[in-house]
């Protein structure tokens, strides 16, 4: 089992409390990282960007991409979406699992069970 395990998310999100009760169900120590109240890092952005691509770590069905006004949004690419995550950290889809630098996105109980065997 992983030695370090992180959850992104927020601590208001539905998913994300689903996958803190499952990880706390089945024992798995993990430290939660609210991604409004303790922001992000472009470190950690820019990691998540390169390794899953910059499409799947940016929620565009989240509230706050809807709300953007629509310059915000147009031509976002590799090259814009980090800033644009760290200026709107709630744009990052959530929950983001970082199990030693192995990341997944989302949360489905079947997911994380083979993710933890």
């Amino acid at each position: 089992m992983p030695s370090n395990v992180r959850l992104f998310g927020l601590a208001t999100c539905d998913t994300t409390r689903a996958a803190r009760k499952w990880l706390d169900g089945q024992g798995v120590l993990h430290v939660f990282h609210d991604v409004r109240a303790d922001g992000l890092t472009r470190a950690t952005v820019e990691g998540w960007v390169k390794q899953l691509g910059w499409e799947k770590v940016l929620n565009k069905a989240s509230t706050t991409w809807r709300e953007l006004p629509a310059d915000a949004k147009e031509g976002v690419n590799q090259n814009v979406v980090v800033d644009l995550l760290l200026a709107y950290p709630t744009l990052v889809k959530r929950p983001m699992l970082d199990r030693d630098g192995n990341l997944s996105v989302g949360f489905k109980p079947a997911t994380y069970a083979e993710l933890f065997s």
